[in-house]
């Protein structure tokens, strides 16, 4: 109270003092006694006096209408703060009416900051808290509204409308270690996959981006920033949340991840890989775009928004890759692991983008380092493989010596490769660099890339297995079936797709010229000891009668064994079936049509078992994997 009454009327205090010295001024330049130079030095002290009275009569007058304006303006943000209804749902001009009167606020300030009255300071203090107080209201209700815009009026595109597609859809859902004793399809897969640029999207209603905008400058303007960015990002972070619902993308953590069966996380790996395209390619560029329209006038803070809005999200993903990288090292995650790669690689441009200054450096730099792992675990993917084929043991016979399994899956795994070959070249370049011995060198480009290289390790090893697994057959002809049929398999798909490329003519040449060795040291042992009953001896005629009859009858014995046996092998390969059957045609059938015409006179009818027609009827029942016996009397 005391200090109240000790500047009660400060200004009419000083009012008494002007008042008081003019006077004194006054009587001073009546009396005769004061000189020229005196009375008019008096006569500018009592102007100089005057002027005072008349700026301190206007700094009172000031104060007052500053106090005024400040009620009238604290009336209006009560109502508004009162008002449970949203100003832009209400109309955009009342909203463009509030944003005034919160700049009319900020005016007020200002003009009570730069009040210059001495005495009038603890007037001046008094209005300017009561007008920090209406701003920080109406700023509290500004928040609100930003945030209800934020909500009300974001949008979504929906995936669909974005043709990413996997570069290629491999269907390896087998392990490798399934295939023995089971049927393995061929690899399916669709191309004709292309990279989309990058697109830019609506993620907000074009119609409040004014408005937005006008929030952010009175804000900022009012030294509300940290206010504005933090419900910004909170608003567009939960808007990013719920598209990755609608992404079907889980949070899944790194042992969520490392739990999974092969099946669940192949199909997690192709939400992640079209997510990653969608979140880098459009919707992070169109957020980006977002924070630089309501932003870009206010310096470093659009990219302090932008990153605070997808950083998170972006850890999640790198997260999710890290988990697979660290995952087992089986075959059929090869393809997953590869897609991710390209498609990191393709995306590392864009983060670069998106994340270019300071604050975006650490997710740069964890994007940099997932590329690095998953090709390291692509790498260590592929030589496991390589491994798991050499070591890849059985302990029966393949039945009926056709193609086996792992041959099918082998050949059909590296062709799907091919479509991988620049990924690969650049990662396995100091993993295969030898050749297999006795190989023969191309001189082509592509069959001498590392690629090349290490697919050629890999069929020297299925070779090399299948050998092996060729000894397991007791019968040496069913030996070398197998082993024509599997190298045969493997020369035709390299001969017939891009392989072709990768393992040059001299591979091909070595291994048909192999295949047909096999063929050859067939028909030496199966039909030689049958060919060789058909042989003539110069005996006298009694003698020679009963050694031809003798002989032809062994031949029809051995002939009925062998059919026997081998209709039930199989040569899966019509061409090579029919190569075989008439190169087997050939030689027996003309030797034992020789033999019964020389011997015709010899031989009694009841020996002659067969026809020529009929030998060359039964052989083509030959190798059809379906067992048949020959029955006469």
């Amino acid at each position: 109270m005391e200090e109240h009454k000790s500047v009660i009327s400060a200004c009419e205090q000083d009012q008494h003092v002007v008042a008081a010295a003019q006077h004194i001024l006054k009587a001073l330049a009546a009396s005769k006694n004061v000189s020229n130079d005196l009375r008019k030095t008096l006569l500018d002290i009592e102007t100089q006096l005057s002027a005072i009275s008349i700026v301190n009569e206007r700094k009172g007058k000031g104060i007052k209408q500053l106090e005024n304006r400040l009620k009238c303006v604290e009336d209006k943000v009560t109502r508004w703060v009162a008002n449970a209804s949203m100003t832009w749902d209400s109309s955009p001009d009342e909203s463009s009416d509030y944003l005034k009167v919160v700049g009319e606020i900020q005016t007020l300030i200002q003009s009570l900051e730069s009040f210059s009255g001495v005495n009038d300071n603890w007037r001046q203090k008094e209005l300017l808290e009561r007008a920090n107080g209406v701003l920080q209201d109406a700023i509290s209700r500004l928040e609100r509204e930003l945030d209800h815009i934020l909500v009300q009026h974001k949008q979504y595109f929906e995936p669909e409308y974005m043709s990413f597609h996997s570069k290629r859809d491999v269907a390896y859902d087998q392990s490798f270690r399934s295939v023995e004793g089971e049927q393995i399809n061929e690899v399916h897969r669709t191309t004709g996959y292309s990279q989309s640029e990058a697109s830019i999207v609506d993620l907000m209603n074009p119609a409040v981006l004014q408005y937005l905008k006008s929030i952010a400058n009175v804000m900022f303007d009012s030294e509300y920033h940290h206010e504005f960015c933090q419900v910004f990002i909170t608003s567009r972070r939960e808007a990013l949340a719920e598209y990755f619902d609608i992404l079907k993308m889980e949070k899944l953590s790194i042992e969520d991840v490392l739990k999974l069966e092969w099946q669940g996380l192949n199909h997690e790996i192709k939400k992640w890989i079209r997510a990653m395209k969608i979140i880098v390619q459009v919707y992070l560029v169109s957020e980006k775009r977002l924070c630089k329209d309501i932003l870009g006038e206010f310096g470093s803070f659009s990219q302090y928004c932008f990153s605070g809005i997808s950083q998170s999200f972006m850890l999640l993903l790198l997260n999710f890759g890290e988990a697979v990288a660290m995952g087992t090292h089986t075959p059929e995650k090869l393809f997953c692991l590869l897609d991710m790669h390209e498609v990191l690689k393709h995306l590392s441009v864009d983060v670069d983008i998106l994340f270019f200054e300071e604050v975006g450096s650490f997710v740069r730099g964890e994007f940099q380092k997932l590329i690095t792992s998953i090709g390291d675990t692509i790498k260590s993917t592929f030589l496991a493989f390589r491994n798991a084929i050499a070591t890849n043991h059985s302990k029966i016979p393949f039945p009926q010596g056709g193609v086996h399994h792992v041959t099918k899956y082998v050949m059909n795994y590296i062709m799907t490769l091919v479509e991988y070959a620049d990924t690969l070249n650049l990662l396995l370049v100091d993993e295969c660099s030898t050749e297999p011995a006795g190989y023969e060198q191309d001189t082509s480009a592509l069959s001498s890339c590392p690629v090349a290289f290490c697919f050629r390790s890999i069929t020297t090893a299925l070779e090399s297995n299948l050998s092996n697994k060729s000894k397991l057959y007791k019968d040496s002809a069913l030996q070398h079936i197998f082993m024509m049929n599997n190298i045969r398999y493997m020369v035709q798909k390299v001969k017939c797709s891009e392989l072709a490329h990768f393992f040059g003519d001299c591979w091909l040449r070595q291994h048909t010229a192999e295949y047909q060795r096999d063929a050859r040291c067939y028909e030496r042992v199966s039909w030689g000891s049958v060919l060789s009953m058909l042989k003539d001896e110069s005996l006298p005629n009694y003698v020679s009668q009963r050694t031809s009859e003798k002989s032809c009858k062994k031949f029809c014995t051995a002939f009925r064994e062998v059919y026997r046996i081998q209709t039930g092998w199989c040569i899966p390969d019509p061409q090579l079936r029919e190569d075989l059957q008439i190169s087997v045609s050939q030689k027996l059938v003309l030797a034992y049509g020789s033999y019964t015409g020389r011997n015709s006179s010899n031989i009694a009818d009841k020996y002659i078992k067969y026809t020529v027609e009929d030998l060359q009827s039964y052989i083509l029942d030959l190798f059809q994997g379906s067992p048949k016996s020959l029955h006469y009397s």
